[in-house]
C-alpha cells in the first residue's frame, strides 16, 4: 500500500515527532514544525501519535493513491484538491485507488500536515524518520531527502475510519498577529532593564530569513551587556540575539550549541504556532514562566484524549 509523489512541491518531508535523546552528540531532533497540526492529524486518524506523515512547506505536492485508505489533512490552507475536489484542512477524507491529492499554493499558513490511517512506514535512523536535511538523517530512505517525484511512501491499512473534523475552538487563524509567551532564559539578566522593556513593548516583523533551523525577526534592536558566552546546548524555540540585536527564534532543526545570549524561550506550541507564520507576519512578546508553558501543554494534551469523533 503506497502513494506515489507525483508533484514533489516545494519542500514535503516525512516527520514524526522527532529524534529525541542525541543532542548531546551534535544530532538535532527534527520534527513537525507544527506540534499542533501534527498531533491533531494523527489524533483524527485514531494513530499514535509518533506515527509519521508528511509535512509540506509551501505547497505544490501531488500524490496518486495505489490503494484504498483514509487520510487526515491540518494546518495550513493550501487549496487541497482531491480528484479535483475542494479538500479544506482539518477535516479526514477517504481515498480511493487512483485519486489524486494536489495542493497549491498557501491561502493561510506556511505548513500542512498529512497523515494516513496506520501511519507511513519509512526507514528509521536513531529512532526516527525525522528528516533533517543539513544532517542527512531521516526520510523515505533514511538519508534526510526531501520527497522527488517517483518517490513511493508506503502505509498500512488503518481499516475504515469514520469522517472526523477538528473542533472549531481549536482551528487556529494563522492569519492573526501572534502574541507569544517568552520564558526567561540563562541570560535573561544581562539585557538591562530598558532592553528588556524594548523587547516586551515592541512589535517584531518575521523577516524573509525564515526556515526550519530559525525565525528571524525585525524590529527595534535590543542588546545584552555580554559580547558572547560560552557555547551551550539551544532549546526549541530559544530566543538568540546576536550582535546586530534582531532576534532569532530557533526551531526544530537548529544547531545543538550556540554562543549569542539567548533572552529567553517559547514553548513548543507556540513555537509551532511563529512556524506558521510568513514574511511581514507581526510578533509581540510577553513575560511567561514554565507554569504558563507546561498548563498550556496540558490542556491542549488533554483536550486531544478527551476528544471524541
Amino acid at each position: 500500500m503506497s502513494f506515489e509523489v507525483i508533484a514533489a512541491g516545494m519542500l514535503a518531508l516525512l516527520q514524526d515527532s522527532g529524534r529525541h535523546g542525541y543532542q548531546h552528540i551534535g544530532v538535532t531532533t527534527g520534527g513537525p514544525m507544527d506540534e499542533h497540526a501534527f498531533f491533531w492529524a494523527n489524533r483524527l486518524l485514531g494513530n499514535p501519535a509518533n506515527a509519521a506523515q508528511i509535512e509540506i512547506n509551501i505547497g505544490k505536492l501531488g500524490l496518486l493513491a495505489h490503494d484504498d485508505t483514509c487520510i487526515a489533512l491540518t494546518g495550513a490552507d493550501f487549496g487541497a484538491r482531491i480528484n479535483g475536489r475542494d479538500a479544506p484542512p482539518w477535516h479526514t477524507y477517504r481515498v480511493r485507488r487512483g485519486d489524486r491529492i494536489e495542493f497549491g499554493m498557501p491561502v493561510t499558513g506556511l505548513r500542512a500536515y498529512l497523515a494516513v490511517a496506520g501511519g507511513f512506514k519509512p526507514a528509521t535512523r536513531l529512532g526516527s524518520c525525522a528528516t533533517v536535511l543539513r544532517e542527512g538523517l531521516g526520510g523515505l530512505d533514511g538519508r534526510g531527502r526531501k520527497l522527488a517525484k517517483g518517490d513511493r511512501i508506503r502505509f498500512d491499512s488503518g481499516g475504515h475510519q469514520p469522517e472526523a473534523r477538528v473542533p472549531a475552538g481549536e482551528i487556529p487563524d494563522y492569519r492573526r498577529d501572534l502574541h507569544v509567551g517568552v520564558l526567561p532564559g540563562y541570560q535573561y539578566l544581562s539585557f538591562p532593564l530598558g532592553e528588556r522593556m524594548k523587547f516586551f513593548s515592541g512589535t517584531y516583523e518575521v523577516s524573509q530569513r525564515i526556515d526550519r533551523m530559525g525565525y528571524r525577526l525585525t524590529g527595534e534592536p535590543i542588546h545584552s551587556d555580554l559580547d558572547g558566552i560560552i557555547s551551550e546546548g539551544i532549546a526549541y524555540g530559544a530566543i538568540q540575539v546576536p550582535s546586530d540585536g534582531q532576534p532569532i527564534v530557533l526551531m526544530k532543526d537548529r544547531q545543538t550549541i550556540g554562543g549569542y545570549p539567548k533572552i529567553g524561550c517559547l514553548s513548543g506550541l507556540d513555537s509551532g504556532q511563529l512556524a506558521q507564520r510568513g514574511p511581514g507576519a507581526a510578533v509581540r512578546f510577553y513575560l511567561s514562566d514554565v507554569a504558563e508553558a507546561e498548563a498550556q501543554r496540558a490542556i491542549f494534551s488533554h483536550k486531544l484524549i478527551s476528544w471524541s469523533a
